[in-house]
C-alpha cells in the first residue's frame, strides 16, 4: 500500500511540472523567442563565418602553391630556352663573320690577281698620332718577310717592319715616319706623301713640282719608286691644296682610301 501511495504521489508531482512547464511555455511571448533566436545567431554565425574563412583559406593556399610551382616550372623552361636561341644566335653571328670576312678574301684575291698575295686579318691594332701600326695574323711560316706591301680592298695599307713565326707588324702609311712615293694621276706628276702627327686620318703630299697643276679630288698612286711599294696602287685623293708664299712649300691634304680604324682583312704582296 504504501509503495502505491509513493508512486501515485511521485506520478502527481511529474505531472504537475509537466502542466506548470506547459503553462509557461505557452504563455512566453513570440517576440521574446525571436531575441533569443537572434542572440544566439549573433553567438554562432561569426564562429560559422571563421570555420568557413578557414577552410576556403586553407583549399586556396594549396591552390596558390600548385600555381606557384607551375609558374616556377614554366618560367626556367622559358630561361633554357633562351639560353638555347642566346646561343644558337652566337654561333650564327660567328659564321656570319667568317662568311664576311672569307668573301673580303675573295673580293681582294679578285681584284688583285696580279699579285701573289697571302690573306691575312687584323689581329692587333696602334693607331695614334705618334705611332700606326697593325698586327696581322701570318707571319714567316706562312711566307710574310719584312718590306712586304700590304693592301686592302680600298687601296694601301702599309709595309711589313717586321715579322713572328705566327705574325707581322704593319707600319700603316697614317705613321709620322711613313714615306711613301706616289703619282697624282691626271698629270702624273711625282709627290711624296708623308703621315702627320698633327692627324693620323690624313697624309701631307709635298716636294710638289713647281709646274704641276694639283686639282681638289685627283687620285693619288704609288709611283713604284723606292723599292717597297708597289707601282699602281691606290693611296687615296687630294681633299685640299695648301699653298704658300714661296711655291716651292706648298702642300696638299690628302686622305687615304682605307679606313684604317675599320680595316679588318688585307692581303700581304709577296711579289
Amino acid at each position: 500500500m504504501n509503495r502505491n501511495k509513493q508512486t501515485q504521489v511521485l506520478g502527481g508531482i511529474i505531472t504537475v511540472i509537466i502542466l506548470i512547464l506547459l503553462i509557461f511555455l505557452s504563455n512566453v511571448q513570440v517576440d521574446k523567442l525571436s531575441y533569443l533566436e537572434s542572440v544566439a545567431s549573433s553567438v554562432i554565425n561569426p564562429i560559422q563565418r571563421m570555420i568557413t574563412d578557414l577552410k576556403n583559406k586553407a583549399q586556396g593556399n594549396t591552390s596558390y602553391f600548385a600555381d606557384m610551382e607551375s609558374i616556377k616550372a614554366e618560367n626556367q623552361a622559358l630561361k633554357n630556352k633562351n639560353s638555347e636561341l642566346e646561343t644558337q644566335l652566337r654561333e650564327l653571328e660567328i659564321v656570319k663573320a667568317e662568311n664576311t670576312t672569307l668573301q673580303e678574301y675573295m673580293n681582294l684575291t679578285q681584284k688583285y690577281s696580279s699579285y701573289h698575295v697571302i690573306p691575312a686579318y687584323v689581329i692587333n691594332k696602334d693607331v695614334s698620332n705618334y705611332s700606326s701600326s697593325l698586327i696581322l695574323n701570318v707571319g714567316a711560316k706562312d711566307g710574310v718577310r719584312e718590306k712586304m706591301t700590304v693592301i686592302a680592298d680600298k687601296g694601301l695599307v702599309g709595309y711589313v717592319i717586321s715579322v713572328t713565326e705566327n705574325t707581322a707588324k704593319v707600319q700603316v702609311i697614317i705613321d709620322a715616319a711613313s714615306t711613301v712615293s706616289c703619282n697624282i694621276s691626271t698629270t702624273n706628276e711625282n709627290i711624296i706623301c708623308k703621315g702627320t702627327l698633327e692627324n693620323d686620318q690624313v697624309l701631307r703630299a709635298s716636294y710638289i713640282p713647281t709646274g704641276a697643276e694639283l686639282i681638289q679630288g685627283d687620285s693619288v698612286y704609288t709611283s713604284g719608286i723606292g723599292g717597297i711599294f708597289q707601282k699602281g696602287i691606290i693611296i687615296g685623293t687630294i681633299k685640299e691644296i695648301i699653298t704658300t708664299s714661296n711655291i716651292t712649300d706648298r702642300y696638299a691634304i690628302v686622305e687615304p682610301a682605307v679606313d684604317f680604324s675599320k680595316v679588318d682583312t688585307v692581303l700581304v704582296i709577296t711579289d
